[in-house]
């Protein structure tokens, strides 16, 4: 998860290189077009990793084809004009996030400004059977539109954030482990907001107790790797354990979670290099937070004064 951050912007009044571009990004085929003298296309985009996020305002025409999605998983939120299914079991909500459909569906687009999120189909499974400790599990999206009101809102903040907070600060982007965690937050809210197999899975079965000596190499291994792309399958490979197994002894013994005591370890590094920096020599609570993959500055800042007592800005000045 850890790939160099692309941007791009496409721009065109040529119905026929916009026509070839929709078919390129979004597999938009079997195109019936009607546009007016005043038609226009432009589309941003950036890719991280995995997921990619566009920006898309087809102006001055309306478009109904067949698209297809047998690769990603796309999530897209309409600001304005008109995205519509033609057909199929589910239809598009008009306002809020939607999941395009997996199987081939008839839509139709009209003075459209659309933000889509799409994420590769192949690392949303493994991230799903990463959280189930199941190798064999077999991720299947089953519907279109958010489990409830409140997770369409938990997925359209998680998104917000991204778009205004992450992708447009290149010097915060430019971490590996803050692309790798965004990727993974991502994933995350996406499986719990939209309906899917994973929601549907049996309750984690009791794991038999490990020995201690399993733990201490869990440990031993996230606080040798804190500057590092590290997962729930790399920390239970070193604990030589299951995922399952290595969450149930960070339950029992230590009262928390890998990836807690993965995001506390990473603080206490911030904690480190912020009271041994020198502020005069340009060094900021942001960049020092972003080396240890903290992105989000509100939620990093209350972390750190609910941990050391006071704002990071304190400890970097003292």
């Amino acid at each position: 998860m850890g790939d160099t951050v692309r941007r791009a912007v496409f721009t065109t009044r040529d119905p026929a290189q916009a026509l070839a571009k929709l078919d390129e990004v979004y597999a938009l085929r079997d195109v019936q077009w009607i546009t007016d003298g005043d038609f226009s296309m432009s589309l941003s985009s950036t890719d991280a990793g995995p997921a990619s996020y566009r920006r898309l305002r087809l102006g001055g025409s309306s478009v109904r084809g067949t698209t297809e999605y047998a690769e990603v998983v796309r999530i897209g939120h309409v600001l304005d004009g008109v995205l519509s299914t033609t057909g199929g079991p589910d239809r598009f909500p008009r306002r809020g996030p939607f999941l395009f459909p997996q199987l081939p569906c008839t839509s139709y687009w009209a003075d459209l400004d659309l933000f889509s999120v799409s994420v590769d189909g192949a690392a949303v499974a493994e991230q799903a059977r990463q959280l189930l400790g199941a190798d064999s599990f077999r991720l299947q999206f089953t519907g279109t539109r958010p489990v409830s009101p409140v997770m369409a809102r938990y997925w359209s903040s998680t998104v917000a954030h991204l778009r205004r907070d992450l992708l447009p600060n290149t010097q915060v982007m430019s971490s590996p482990l803050v692309r790798s965690e965004m990727t993974r937050s991502l994933i995350t809210a996406l499986l719990h907001t939209f309906p899917n197999t994973f929601l549907q899975d049996p309750p984690v079965p009791v794991v038999p107790a490990p020995r201690p000596a399993a733990l201490r190499r869990a440990v031993s291994f996230i606080d040798a790797n804190l500057s590092v792309d590290i997962g729930l399958p790399e920390i239970a490979a070193a604990a030589r354990l299951s995922p399952r197994g290595v969450q149930a002894a960070f339950r029992r013994e230590l009262h928390t979670t890998p990836f807690a005591y993965l995001r506390s370890a990473r603080l206490e590094a911030v904690h480190r290099d912020l009271m041994a920096a020198d502020p005069t020599t340009g060094v900021t609570v942001e960049a020092v937070a972003a080396r240890w993959g903290f992105a989000h500055r509100g939620r990093f800042a209350a972390a750190y004064r609910d941990t050391f007592g006071q704002a990071p800005s304190t400890t970097l000045h003292a």
